[in-house]
């Protein structure tokens, strides 16, 4: 990617290389733009650590190949405070001085890449691949934190080794070095650490903790961190010896818990196992109400831990809730909430997928491969609906409790997710006039529909009470037809989505015109209501006039029973709530002249009829418009577009009756 000049090649020992401009840009953009956080410059050298030692394992088997020795394969990270360093070292494969010069000389280009190319042209078994990492070096990272980095190594099997050194602006020099041992040690001369700049202390032991157990927890090698600190000496009863004399303590310690759960047989994990795995990558105190386990083999691979939380976040239906599943490749973190893994509507699982055939760019944060993630993806909302599925059919309270918690992103799938639309349907659960306390199935109501029925009624509002005191309902409890309660504010959008189910048409029982009636009655009342229109013609328009601004049409109503008035919309207008829904956001909404639907029988109505056919002028036509138009509205949680208005009628009826 670079060809380098040499400056001083009178030897082998010590020569200094330039950087050609290009590559100069490209550093520049990877120090100080490419990575999001500057802390990943960690994860990058200790996976590179790891690949190191993964290609030793792995040409350690060729029968040339280098011998692994007995000492244990390990990650080890030093920091010093007073020189304010930090050091990385492996005993892996190594490099040859060539290869420095290829591999670290030239910027995104992996020595363990070039194996993989090399190998896929038939050279070793498949399996064997697994081995390599896929990525680029992302060594160049170090400069985020560093003003200068050295890089001593030893190739497996060569006796003298190699320095590289830069403070990563324009040049760098390769030299002659004798390690004691094979592998690769890279030493950071860290920058100060500035909070605005988002450099953390990377000599502070809590800090290097955190990097380690947040991206490389599950690196398969122990990753051993060596920190110092001063502490009073003390006899054996633990009594300081001298306050003021403090001696220098070396601790070494494994970092990484290395096993990750999700790589184990499901019978071989326990459920405090995976209550404890949750809590880790959850940031949640509760043990998690279900967990789900995938396992993908063939063109690609895949495997994932799933969990559902015990309780919704609090801000689970807020705009700034932000989901993702953390997506690891070879153990390693590389995103932390990957949002494209996953619908939106199901943004309240928590989980790891990893796959080692993901093809990343050399920040590793952003994926070149949306097919692979689209699969994945299915693969995922699949698992997730058939158990829940399972769930609701084998586990109903368990189901109810996940439905009162997470119910209401279920419902945003059917708008969303076409492909699954079917699968939501059947887990949707509502609540309905049939029973107080249980909830229903749109088959279950089905099994319940009335001889003749063919359409499934639904009432949308801000609660079951406010519902369930509707004067929209009355004809239906008369006749003992069964009406679901739509009382989510997703309900509003469910319904322009989902208009029909097994057959049945989803209509509202506040839109259109309601006749419960068979044949025989609709006939006796159709010949009713043309009599009674024409006895309430002159009232309902001298009613239309006083309210026209409201209300767009005036008629006799067939779903009243005891209200005397309801309001009603059209079959394709806006229900109240969402109209308020509308009303709400940016701008504003569409404001609707709605239906006013009057009760020949009830005697308030009647008597209106009566007092107005014998005279008109006495009648006070407009007060009593309003009275039932304000009624009309709080009966249904409506508010009063005139309230004053309103008022004002009340007292002039209270001050003639009293």
């Amino acid at each position: 990617m670079s060809e380098a000049t040499t400056t001083s090649p009178d030897t082998q020992a010590g020569e200094t290389r330039q950087f050609q401009a290009e590559t100069r840009k490209l550093l520049d953009l990877m120090i100080h733009s490419l990575y999001s956080h500057k802390e990943i410059f960690l994860r990058e050298l200790i996976s590179n650590a790891s690949d190191a030692l993964d290609r030793l394992r792995f040409e350690s088997l060729r029968e040339d190949g280098p011998e692994v020795g007995e000492d244990p394969l390990e990650i080890h990270v030093e920091a010093d405070p007073h020189a304010r360093t930090l050091t990385v070292s492996d005993n892996g494969i190594g490099m040859s001085r060539q290869e420095v010069i290829d591999n670290i000389g030239t910027i995104a280009r992996s020595g363990s890449q070039e194996l993989v190319q090399s190998l896929k042209k038939g050279e070793a078994e498949e399996t064997l691949l697994q081995l390599i990492g896929q990525f680029g070096v992302g060594f160049y990272s170090a400069f985020m934190a560093a003003d200068r980095v050295e890089l001593v190594t030893r190739r497996a099997g060569e006796e003298t080794g190699t320095r590289w050194e830069s403070e990563g602006a324009g040049e760098y020099t390769v030299s002659d070095a004798e390690p004691e041992h094979r592998g690769t040690t890279i030493t950071l001369h860290l920058k100060p650490a500035d909070e605005e700049a988002g450099i953390d202390d990377f000599t502070d032991e809590f800090v290097l903790k955190r990097v380690i157990k947040r991206y490389s927890d599950f690196v398969t090698y122990p990753i051993v961190l060596k920190t110092e600190h001063e502490e009073v000496e003390r006899d054996e009863n633990g009594v300081p010896k001298d306050p003021e004399v403090k001696k220098r303590v070396v601790e070494e310690s494994t970092v990484n818990s290395r096993v990750p759960v999700w790589t184990k047989p499901e019978s071989e994990v326990t459920d405090e196992e995976y209550a404890e795995f949750y809590k880790h990558i959850a940031h949640d105190w509760n043990d998690p109400m279900e967990h789900v386990t995938l396992r993908a083999e063939g063109r690609f691979e895949y495997q994932a831990l799933l969990f559902i939380p015990s309780q919704a976040p609090y801000d689970l239906f807020y705009v700034g809730f932000e989901p993702g599943l953390q997506l690891y490749v070879k153990r390693v973190m590389i995103m932390e909430r990957c949002e494209a893994l996953l619908p939106r509507y199901l943004r309240f699982l928590k989980g790891v997928v990893e796959s080692p055939d993901l093809p990343l760019n050399v920040s590793r944060e952003i994926l070149q491969s949306d097919r692979l993630i689209r699969a994945i993806k299915k693969g995922l909302v699949k698992k997730v609906l058939d158990r829940l599925a399972e769930m609701k059919n084998a586990e109903p309270e368990s189901y109810r409790t996940f439905w009162d918690q997470f119910g209401r992103a279920i419902k945003e799938g059917i708008g969303e997710d076409f492909d699954n639309k079917d699968k939501l349907t059947e887990l949707l659960l509502f609540e309905s006039s049939n029973d107080e306390e249980q909830m229903t199935t749109l088959a279950d109501y089905v099994s319940r529909m009335k001889d003749g029925q063919k359409e499934i009624f639904y009432l949308t509002g801000e609660s079951r009470e406010q519902v369930a005191a509707s004067p929209h309902l009355e004809a239906f409890r008369a006749k003992g037809v069964e009406v679901l309660y739509l009382v989510d504010p997703v309900d509003e959008l469910l319904v322009q989505y989902l208009t029909e189910y097994d057959g049945k048409r989803l209509k509202s029982a506040g839109k259109g015109e309601i006749d419960l009636a068979d044949e025989e009655e609709k006939e006796e009342r159709k010949k009713e209501l043309e009599e009674k229109e024409e006895q309430f013609k002159g009232l309902m328009e001298r009613l239309q006039k006083e309210l026209d601004e409201h209300v767009k049409h005036v008629r006799l109503s067939g779903r009243l029973t005891s209200s005397p008035a309801c309001l009603v919309g059209a079959e394709h207008d806006y229900s109240p709530q969402l109209e308020k829904l509308l009303q709400k956001g940016k701008g504003g909404g569409p404001k609707q002249r709605r239906i006013l639907e009057l009760n020949p029988e009830h005697p308030a109505v009647a008597k209106m009829r009566e007092h107005f056919e014998s005279d008109p002028d006495s009648l006070p036509v407009a007060d009593y418009a309003h009275l039932l138009f304000g009624y009309a509205c709080l009966a249904e949680g409506s508010e009063l577009p005139e309230a004053a208005r309103f008022n004002q009628a009340v007292a002039t009826l209270m001050e003639k009756t009293l």
